[in-house]
C-alpha cells in the first residue's frame, strides 16, 4: 500500500440501530476523506470489481454493529481479513430495533473510528 493511500472501510448496514450507526460511521469517514468506503453488499454478492477492490491488498477497516459480524463475514468469504474490525456492541452499546442512537453516542464512536482510520493511514 502506498503511504498516502487511505484504507478501505466496509460497514454493516442492517436494520438495527447499531447497524445503521456502523454505516453512518463509514459514510462519515469517506466524506471526511479519512477512508474510502466500498460496498460490502457487492462483496457479499460476488460483484467482480468490488471483490477485486477488497482483495487489492489495501488496509481495511470493517465496522459491524453486533457480534454477528456480517461485514467481516462477507470479506472472509473471499479470504480477506480486515486490519481493524470494530464491533459497536463491544463498546457497551445495545443493539435495538426501531430506536435511534443518540447524537452523543454517534459522536463518541466517530472519535474512535477516526483514530483507527488515521492510524492506518500513517502505518
Amino acid at each position: 500500500m502506498a503511504t498516502n493511500e487511505k484504507p478501505l472501510v466496509y460497514s454493516c448496514s442492517g436494520c438495527s440501530n447499531l447497524a445503521q450507526t456502523a454505516n453512518h460511521l463509514a459514510v462519515t469517514l469517506n466524506a471526511e476523506k479519512k477512508a474510502e468506503m466500498s460496498c460490502i453488499a457487492g462483496v457479499g454478492g460476488n460483484v467482480p470489481s468490488l471483490v477485486k477492490k477488497a482483495k487489492s491488498g489495501r488496509r481495511i477497516i470493517a465496522i459491524d454493529g453486533c457480534h454477528l459480524a456480517c461485514a467481516k463475514a462477507c470479506l472472509a468469504n473471499h479470504g480477506v481479513v480486515p486490519e481493524q474490525h470494530l464491533v459497536l456492541t463491544e463498546y457497551g452499546y445495545k443493539k435495538r430495533y426501531n430506536q435511534p442512537v443518540s447524537k452523543e453516542t454517534v459522536n463518541d464512536l466517530l472519535i474512535k473510528v477516526r483514530l483507527v482510520a488515521e492510524n492506518l493511514s500513517k502505518a
